[in-house]
């Protein structure tokens, strides 16, 4: 447990200099209305290779509620904690933590939506949008794992844990390899994606780990 963080930071470190990558190598002009993006040789490759699939871009966006669906169901337990034990503070650790996390991932969102690093490469309803990284990928491979950690320390059931385990890790594997191969993002906003939410989870963990630790000791 105590390579969470340095695998965390290891990972947002190379997130940023994977995007400044982005910013600086190969960078050509090869996207929709003259857009330009990095590692252009590569990133067209693979997208003429894939080509573009609208109805798996469709059906992964609608399948993004499911992280969703998952934030709201831990809201509402932190809720029904706040309102049984009227007090923030008797809120479980990892819980509140769990709610910061989920802020910084919001956060992570809406930066690279006002801070374009590329656009897509098509246009979505005659637009160019905001392509890097992911944000469906980095929602749900941010959001999917936080699951099985929380399964894994609240459930008491095996069953209950090998479907849900078995179900977040075909979830999660099934929504990046499907925005890879829609064709709706390059190949690198996928990759930037999974460094984001691998780097932002694990900090996510070590501070549940850090916080263990403290009132483990801080009992005896």
């Amino acid at each position: 447990m105590k390579r969470n963080l340095p695998l965390g930071i290891g990972s947002l470190i190379v997130f940023v200099l994977w995007t400044i990558l982005i910013l600086f190598v190969d960078v050509q002009a090869v996207g929709p209305n003259g857009s330009k993006v990095g590692f252009a040789t590569f990133n067209t490759w693979f997208h003429q290779l894939t080509g573009v699939h609208m109805t798996l871009y469709t059906v992964t966006d609608w399948l993004g509620l499911v992280p969703i669906a998952v934030c709201l169901c831990f809201g509402g337990l932190g809720l029904c904690q706040l309102i049984k034990r009227r007090s923030l503070f008797k809120v479980d650790a990892d819980i509140l933590l769990l709610g910061g996390y989920y802020i910084l991932v919001i956060i992570g969102y809406l930066f690279f939506e006002m801070v374009p690093i590329n656009y897509r490469p098509i246009l979505i309803d005659g637009c160019l949008e905001a392509s890097y990284p992911s944000s469906t990928t980095l929602l749900v491979l941010s959001v999917m794992p936080t699951l099985v950690f929380q399964i894994k320390r609240r459930s008491h059931s095996k069953i209950i844990k090998k479907v849900v385990i078995g179900f977040a890790v075909i979830f999660s594997m099934l929504m990046a390899i499907g925005r890879l191969i829609s064709g709706v993002h390059w190949a690198t906003d996928i990759i930037g994606a999974v460094l984001l939410s691998f780097g932002l989870f694990k900090l996510y963990q070590s501070a549940v780990t850090a916080t263990d630790m403290r009132n483990k000791h801080g009992v005896q």
